[in-house]
């Protein structure tokens, strides 16, 4: 994969996420896409993305902005830097109650993409910024 065909993907990825389009994230992955959540356990595979994705829906209501997409020349690596601009909606398992506060925090993602498809995504952001702007 060539390193604009990367950056095509990850971005079509993203437009997908930004109008809350999981089929369209879906038919982006690797059917055994490996998905590491910053502070959480693994999942592999497209079943378990579309749960968290689900889930997701449910607690939070997220756009993403700024977003700056990088890919390696052979388009087998790619990242991406974005603000998150959220609410909270349901109170997620673990996390402080949710009232519908809002939040606004810098995240990027990791990427690994084999045969045109994200065979794994990596994100992270600062859950202790996440939490002082939702505890406020």
């Amino acid at each position: 994969m060539a390193q604009a065909t990367a950056e095509a993907l990850i971005r079509r990825y993203y437009d997908a996420f930004n109008v809350g389009d999981t089929q369209t994230m879906l038919a982006c992955l690797a059917d055994d896409v490996r998905h590491d959540v910053n502070q959480g356990k693994s999942r592999t595979g497209k079943k378990l993305f579309a749960e968290f994705c689900k889930h997701m829906a449910r607690c939070y209501k997220e756009r993403l902005s700024d977003i700056v997409i990088m890919a390696s020349r052979d388009g087998k690596r790619a990242a991406a830097e974005f603000i998150v601009h959220g609410e909270y909606l349901v109170t997620d398992e673990g996390l402080p109650p949710a009232k519908g506060q809002r939040y606004e925090l810098p995240a990027g993602t990791f990427f690994a993409l084999s045969d045109g498809r994200i065979a794994r995504i990596t994100t992270y952001y600062n859950l202790a910024d996440w939490t002082a702007q939702v505890v406020g």
